[in-house]
């Protein structure tokens, strides 16, 4: 069995520092013999920070990182000396991860860019040593503050893929013989249901040095978006896409209810899929004379930009190049 590299949701326990607390000290030396408070401040506790990597692809190397647990602050000196900081501990994740808080399902963060760094969960605040509590009238304090606690607590870090493109169809469509033709990308292609478990990204070489990031998905079968088949597995991943590319093969028994099934399953998902820009291509047109491609143009969407293509003989690919590219980069409403 082939091993899946690719893990695009990990569930972490994480605990920032605990802030040191603040030292009770009074000055004693041998010119000194009741000295006033000098008691230092606690450290800050280790923040935990994520950081953007564009050399990741997947969040394996955190599989097995189940406890994410920074260092607490020290404690504060005599002579106002403040504690060392807890060392922090950096995350580094590919760029479109999120984090969750897994009892809220809050989103904490985002990481976008590379070498982009948040601080997810801070330390906790150092506390203050005795010298800062003098009054006139209370001139030797006899108290200095704890440190603050940190953040704890179930955490669920999530990738969603970024890509310019997003190649939608049913499993077998041909999504995955597209994205080795116009990328050099080498995906896994066979002639069942399901190939592709996970997605495959690729860079699609255009014009002038120009270029812009395709990605074939899983396929989306009838009831994905109740977790059917790859479900939401699948789906998170488009929410990134700027454009989305239907893929529809030549031999479907009805075109118009198979691309209908497609955006159907996009807006149970999440209905803001279909404010994006959606393009059709007819994957392996090389067997369709003009009847059939009139007959077929037919049940397709009017206002939708659609293409007769060919993974097989190049036929129509250039022109797919172009079309994507116009709508990657005209000015959007």
């Amino acid at each position: 069995m082939e091993k899946n590299n690719f893990v695009d949701q990990i569930r972490i326990f994480c605990r920032s520092g605990h802030g040191g607390p603040g030292n009770k000290h009074f000055m004693r030396n041998k010119f000194t013999a009741l000295g006033g408070p000098d008691g230092g401040d606690g450290g800050r506790g280790g923040h935990i920070i994520l950081k953007g990597n564009s050399n990741l692809w997947t969040l394996l190397h955190l599989r097995y990182y189940k406890n994410v647990l920074a260092e607490d602050g020290e404690g504060g000196g005599s002579n106002n000396r403040t504690g060392r900081f807890g060392k922090d501990i950096i995350i580094e994740v590919p760029l479109g991860t999120i984090a969750r808080d897994e009892e809220t399902g809050n989103q904490e963060a985002e990481i976008l860019e590379d070498g982009q760094e948040i601080v997810w969960l801070p330390g906790g605040k150092g506390g203050l040593g005795n010298s800062h509590f003098a009054t006139p009238t209370n001139q030797a304090p006899e108290y200095a503050q704890p440190g603050l606690p940190g953040t704890e607590g179930w955490k669920v870090l999530e990738l969603k893929v970024l890509a310019d493109v997003g190649l939608v169809g049913f499993p077998n469509a041909g999504k995955s013989t597209l994205l080795s033709v116009i990328t050099a990308a080498k995906p896994k292609i066979a002639d069942y249901a399901f190939t592709t478990l996970t997605p495959n990204l690729g860079m699609v070489e255009y014009r002038d040095g120009k270029s812009f990031c395709i990605a074939d998905l899983p396929g989306i079968i009838e009831g994905a978006a109740e977790g059917k088949g790859l479900g939401h597995r699948f789906l998170r991943h488009i929410e990134r896409n700027s454009v989305l590319l239907f893929l529809l093969p030549a031999d479907s028994a009805d075109h118009k209810k198979e691309f209908e099934i497609l955006v159907n399953e996009l807006e149970q998902y999440n209905p803001e899929l279909l404010h994006k820009q959606f393009i059709i291509a007819i994957s392996k047109s090389d067997m369709l004379d003009d009847e059939l491609k009139a007959a077929i143009e037919k049940e397709l969407p009017a206002e939708i930009p659609h293409l007769f293509i060919s993974s097989v003989t190049n036929k129509g690919i250039t022109e797919l190049k172009d079309v994507l590219w116009k709508v990657l980069t005209e000015p959007q409403d």
